[in-house]
Formats: structure tokens, sequence, C-alpha cells
């Protein structure tokens, strides 16, 4: 019997494989770390995920991590260049491709000019690839018109920060310090489904005697930890802030040293808060008086408080400034810059924070250095060898990117880690105008939404196979480790980058042969900048599981909380400024007398490009869908899970109904994740913040109408 079973395991052995992956989801901005186990008996593949110990998700995995790999093994991955033919993608060589794209942007920039390319990236690229993508742009194109789909994740709380602080950070201090943190705000973000593997954080905060306060229109799983639940009125959280800063000067809540010795811009907020009354906040935002006191009173109080946003409050046409309001919160409280104390952006991309940092952004060059400025302009030319003023100027955002491709002023576009036919606002526009343009090159690893429309599809490599650094919510540079061969003839980005500046005559500009290759030039490139990467290695990101920036030299630890001891502005004070209540751009009529708020959903992310592919994501939730009050549906005649019009005056989408008494009666709300018919950003208002151009995708008007209604129609 034991010969037998010995002979039976040598057999088995002789079949099995098993090879082992490091690697980190590559989904939220949390960056958690894990091991993918593949095992493979003669054609069969099983898959196993091993959460593995790290700083920010202390290995913790949710949903999204555990079943990322699903959707970079799946067959529908492109493996190959697709060229459109007649409407009918087929498949050519790498040197075919790459001659048709030199072919075709010599001939675009020959009759329309340099900047008739637009170059559209993505907030998941890691830093060596968002940092070439903008090379690439600008020496290898030589175009201007450079933008990313970040601009819709972090932009208003960027500003923000940047205006306030002289920095931007996604969190001014360490994920740990929210369990000594007394009062925590989390205004407009759900972080239960969105970053899943924080949750501990905020509940063993809760168990330590911390009071929540979570701002939503909706009561979302997030919402329901919280001590109190402002239910806002959406786009009217500037208004509530003002309120609560009025509580904290009439309640003499406020640290008049730390006020006077650190920052500016007091007594003008001081000015401009005489004139508010609690009673009109209360009209403005639907919170009472009594909840608004509250809110203030036990943040004020509180001897520690953090402040964070997302894109609840920022995905709104005065998100920039709704922002600046409640980073007026920390710094009249004094509770920035130390332990248990400071604001943070929960970033919602994986690679956000990283991806504006070194020149994706149409007015950023490397290191957070501004385009428009000489001496920023004169190092990074000098360090990629052009001239100054071969060094194109300022482009624009990405909307606007969209705007200028309909008005055919940008008639080539080159898409990397990106679906802008779903992403953007006023998706009907959008669509138009790409099929205008004379030539689109979409790089992904599915044929999404924006790949259909694509001339030319080029296939790109999976986070299992593509190395390379991301930096977290937290500032924290850490390398991703990749070992799996890419499947096909599929290509990293910065390789595929490469071989098209090399087409182009570029190839002394482009001449790298790894990722820590092109992170040694970025180092240089961001050195002295606002977001300095020197002193940060690959040897380093390995034995100390990432390390923070600003890190200005290689034996410096990296700074994990800022502001203990001075701003970044030059006078090292930070900036407060008066708000005013409301800035919302689409109001509720009669004939669209409901406002429509977006958002996400746990097994989803983003455009649902990468985790639509993934068969067990998908089967949890299979279609879109629209919460709505229980009241609200019966004045509707809307029945639970009935197909429901949902119409704005710039299209319609058709989804199913979810009844819940967990959203405001003036209230819908629907998912941003899927396309076609189902995508909610054809309703979505096309009007940007006017200072950091983030569109309003959190309040629009519409009017619904049961599906059944107009089938009888």
């Amino acid at each position: 019997m034991n010969d037998l079973l010995r002979h039976f395991r040598s057999k088995q052995l002789e079949t099995e494989t098993e090879k082992v992956f490091d690697t980190q989801c590559p989904f939220c901005s949390v960056q958690c770390k894990m091991q993918l186990i593949e095992q493979r008996n003669g054609e069969r593949k099983r898959y196993k995920v091993v959460p593995m110990p790290n700083p920010a998700s202390e290995g913790r995995l949710c949903i999204k991590g555990r079943n990322a790999y699903q959707h970079a093994v799946t067959k529908e991955r492109v493996k190959q260049p697709l060229l459109n033919v007649n409407g009918a993608f087929v498949p050519v060589s790498w040197s075919e491709a790459l001659q048709i794209i030199k072919e075709k942007f010599t001939a675009i920039q020959q009759e329309d000019g340099y900047n008739a390319l637009g170059v559209y990236g993505g907030g998941s690229l890691t830093n060596e690839e968002a940092y070439l993508l903008g090379k690439f742009a600008r020496v290898a194109l030589q175009t201007k018109y450079i933008d990313y789909n970040g601009r819709f994740c972090m932009s208003a709380a960027a500003s923000a920060a940047n205006q306030a602080f002289g920095i931007d950070r996604g969190l001014t201090n360490q994920l740990s310090e929210i369990l000594q943190a007394r009062c925590i705000i989390l205004a407009g973000t759900n972080i239960a489904e969105c970053q899943p593997t924080l949750m501990p954080y905020f509940t063993k905060a809760r168990e330590n005697g911390a009071f929540i306060i979570v701002i939503d229109p909706r009561e979302t799983t997030t919402a329901k930890l919280a001590d109190l639940h402002l239910k806002i009125k959406p786009g009217t959280d500037a208004a509530l802030a003002n309120g609560m800063l009025k509580v904290l000067l009439d309640e003499g809540l406020v640290e008049q040293k730390f006020i006077q010795e650190r920052t500016n811009g007091y007594e003008e907020l001081k000015q401009h808060l005489a004139s508010i009354r609690l009673d009109q906040i209360e009209e403005i935002t639907g919170i009472t008086v009594e909840q608004i006191r509250k809110a203030a009173v036990t943040y004020g109080a509180a001897q520690t408080g953090m402040v964070f946003t997302a894109r609840g409050v920022e995905q709104q046409t005065d998100g920039y400034m709704t922002v600046r309001n409640f980073i007026n919160l920390s710094l009249i409280t004094g509770k920035i810059g130390r332990i248990g104390c400071g604001y943070g952006a929960i970033t919602g991309q994986g690679n956000g924070q990283g991806g504006r940092e070194h020149g994706q952004k149409a007015d950023q060059l490397p290191g957070y250095r501004s385009i428009e400025n000489p001496e920023h302009r004169a190092y990074i030319a000098k360090l990629w060898g052009i001239n100054e003023q071969d060094l194109p100027g300022k482009g624009v955002s990405a909307y606007e990117m969209m705007e200028k491709i309909y008005q055919k002023e940008i008639t080539g576009l080159f898409v990397m880690g990106s679906n802008p036919v779903v992403s953007n606002p006023n998706a009907n526009f959008v669509e138009e105008g790409l099929q205008k343009l004379k030539f689109l090159v979409v790089v992904d690893m599915f044929i999404s939404e924006t790949g259909r429309m694509a001339d030319l599809i080029l296939p790109c490599s999976s986070y299992l196979e593509d190395e390379g650094t991301m930096t977290n919510l937290e500032g924290r540079v850490i390398l991703r480790k990749a070992g799996r061969t890419p499947p096909g003839e599929a290509k990293h980005d910065w390789e595929i980058l490469c071989d098209i500046a090399q087409a182009l005559g570029k190839e002394r500009f482009f001449s790298y042969s790894s990722a820590e290759e092109i992170f040694n030039e970025l180092r240089m490139a961001s050195r002295g900048g606002t977001a300095d990467y020197y002193g940060i290695t690959y040897n380093r990101l390995t034995q100390e599981e990432g390390v923070y920036w600003p890190c200005p030299s290689p034996d410096h630890p990296g700074e994990a909380r800022l502001f203990e001891h001075s701003f970044a502005h030059a006078d090292g004070r930070a900036k407060i400024i008066p708000v005013e209540n409301q800035h919302v751009k689409e109001q509720i009529t009669e004939e669209f007398p409901l406002y429509l708020t977006t958002g996400r959903v746990l097994t989803q992310y983003l455009t649902g490009v990468q985790t639509r592919r993934s068969h067990t994501l998908a089967a949890s939730h299979f279609e879109s869908f629209l919460e709505i009050h229980p009241k609200t549906a019966k004045k509707y005649r809307i029945e639970n899970e009935s197909l429901v019009k949902l119409e704005s005056e710039r299209g319609s989408v058709t989804v199913r109904s979810k009844l819940t008494p967990d959203i405001r009666e003036d209230t819908v709300f629907v998912p941003m994740h899927w396309g076609d018919m189902q995508s909610v950003n054809k309703v979505t208002h096309q009007a940007l913040d006017p200072y950091c151009k983030m569109p309003g995708f959190k309040v629009c008007a519409v009017k619904i109408k049961p599906l059944v209604d107009l089938q009888l129609e």
C-alpha cells in the first residue's frame, strides 16, 4: 500500500508545477501586497491568492484584490496589435503597427501642426510609465496636449492642498495615526466599498473612543459606522463646512496660537463667517442646526482629529473651494502636523498620487514642477537633452481635450491606460468627438468601449507582468514586483512608448532597458522639486517596504508626517481663505426634479474594463442600478428591480431600480462602472470647476420614468 502511494505521489509531482508571483493589487490607492500561486496540472491551472504583510493594509485583501488575477489570465486579453479594417479588427505585426503610427502621426502633424496630437493617460500607470508618457508627449510628439483620467479623481484635492499647504500629498500623516484621532470627519468618502482594507483603522479608532462623522447623501456601509451621519443635499458641502466653521468661532473652539504663528488669512475668514446664519445653512444643506452644532463642537473639542475628503465632495464644480473649506477646519483648530491630527484626500486610483506628480498633467513637469516656470522648464529640458524653447507649454484638462477633439483642433489621439468614452462627463459628446479623429491609438489589455472606436489597439502587460513603482494614498512609494510573462505579443507600456519613439526617430531620448533605469531618471527629474524622489531607490524600496516622499537624499528616511514645524509655502505658513456657500452649476427644475449623484460599488473599479472581465466580480454586480427612496419611487410609479429610464438634458441611460431608505428622497444614485446603454456619464454635466477643471459628476438634474410606461407610449 505504501509503495502504491509513493508511486502515485511521484507521478503527481511529475505533472504538477507551481509558480509563485510576488505582486500587489492593481486597483485602489492602498496598494495591498499579495502572492499569486499558479498551480498547473497538465493543461489545467489553478490559482491561489495569499495576502502579504505590508504597512498600509497590514496584510488585508478585499474581494477585488483576491480576484484581480482573473482579468490578467482571462482569454479575453488582447495579445497582438489589432488594426481596424472596415470596422473589424485584424491582427498585424508590431513592425506594421509601428509603421502605421509613424505614417499617421507624421501626416497629422504636417497637416494640422504638432499640437494636433493629444495624449491621454491614466492613474493606474506605474510612476515610471506616467513619467515616460509625459516625456513621450513633450519630446517624441512635441505636443502640449497631455492629460489623464486622474483629473477626474484628485484634481480638486490636489489643487486645494497645494494652495493651502504648499504641497499636495494624499495624507499629511500616516494611516496608523487614525487610531489616535478622537474625532474623524469622512466627507464624501465611502471607504468600506472603495478602500475596504482601510476600514479596520476606523473601526479600531471608534473602539478607542473616536467619534466618527460621515457626510454623504446616502447611508453607505461607511455611514453605518458613523456616530453622526449628515445626510447632506448633493453639492452643498461647502456650505456645511461654513456652518461648522461658524460654530467653532462662536464657541471659541479655535487654536489662536496656531493660527497666529502658522497661518495667514484668518481675519478674512472671520469676517466672512460673521455674515453666515446657521438657519440659512440648514436650508441650503438639509442638515439641522442641531446636527451642525454637534459635528462642529465634537470635532473642535477633541484633542486630536482628522479630516478626510474624497470624490463625494471633490467631484463638484466647486470641489476645489469645498476642499479648501474642509482644510480650514483643520487649520483653525490646529489639528494638523501632530500625532493623530491631519488632513487626507482618499485617492481613488492605484497610482492617482504618483501619476500626477511626474508629468501626465497638462501643467506639470516631473517632481511636481510647473511647466510655466522658466527655472523648472530649464532644469527638465537640460535633463532630457533638449532646448528649453522646444519644450511645449501648458495644455488643457482631460475634458477640455475632448472639446478640442470635437472642434477638430486635436485630430489624432494616443490613449494609454484609460477609457475616456465611459469616464468623461457628457459621454455622448465625447463619443461624437472621437468619431471625428483622423487616427486613434488605444493601448490596453482589452477591447474597451474606447478601444472599439480605435484605429489601432496595442496590447499591454498586466500588473502581474509589469514591474514598477506606485505611490499609495499616504505618499508612500512602493515597488511592485512582477514575474509573470506577458501573453502573446503584449508589451509593457514603457516598452511601447520606447518603440514608438524609435519609429519616430527619437530613440536617443528613449533608450531604456528596464523600469529601474527609467526610475533612476525620474529620481533625477524630481530632484529638488516638490515631489522629490531622489533619495528613493529600488534597493531601498525592497529593503524598507516603501519610502515616503519627499525624500531628498539616499540617507533621508522620508517624511511620514508633514507640517510638524512648517508648511511648504515660502513663509512657512498655511493659507486660510473664505469660501462661498454654493456653486452648483445645475439646479433641479420642474422638468428635471431629482438630483443624480454617482459613485462606486465594492466589486467594481473605475469603468470596469478589468473588473468586468473577472467572473467572480462580474457575478456580484453584473449590471448597473439606480438607488431610489421608496417614497420617491412610489411618486414616479417605479417598482423595485424594474427597468428605469434616467434622463438629463444631455442624454439618457437605462438601469434597474433598487429601492432603499438609505438615500435622500430628492436624490438618486447610479454607479459609474458600466458603459454603453448603462453608462451614467451619458447623463452627467460637463461643467468644470474653474480652478482645477474637475467635472461636477456628483450633482446633476434628472428625471426618471419606468421603462414600461415608455413601451406603452
